[in-house]
């Protein structure tokens, strides 16, 4: 084998190493290119989640506070109730909401 064939193989090989490396290192970036979209999908999702929890959260608020003005409206009623009722004793009406005489 001649020196020349010798040299054109050791350059073949090197171009067929360097063209594998770059290939790889292309793939690698874009692996990682794919990567940081889908993270940011995930993030988007996340963002979107945290939105609909908090509006929940809100809601869920809002309804408590209808439901503790509604409690404290029946609480009013049932006062002027006990007033009007000519069967309540005296002893009743100065219980607290506890249920203890005062």
């Amino acid at each position: 084998m001649s020196t020349t064939v010798i040299v054109l193989i050791v350059i073949a090989v090197i171009v067929v190493l360097a063209v594998g490396a770059y290939l790889a290192r292309q793939r690698q970036a874009q692996q990682v290119e794919e990567k940081r979209v889908e993270a940011g999908e995930h993030r988007g999702l996340a963002d979107t989640k945290a939105r609909e929890a908090e509006q929940a959260r809100l809601a869920a608020e809002e309804q408590a506070e209808r439901a503790r003005a509604r409690q404290q409206e029946a609480e009013e009623h049932r006062r002027e109730a006990d007033e009007v009722d000519p069967d309540v004793d005296a002893a009743e009406d100065t219980a607290d909401e506890k249920g203890r005489v005062v």
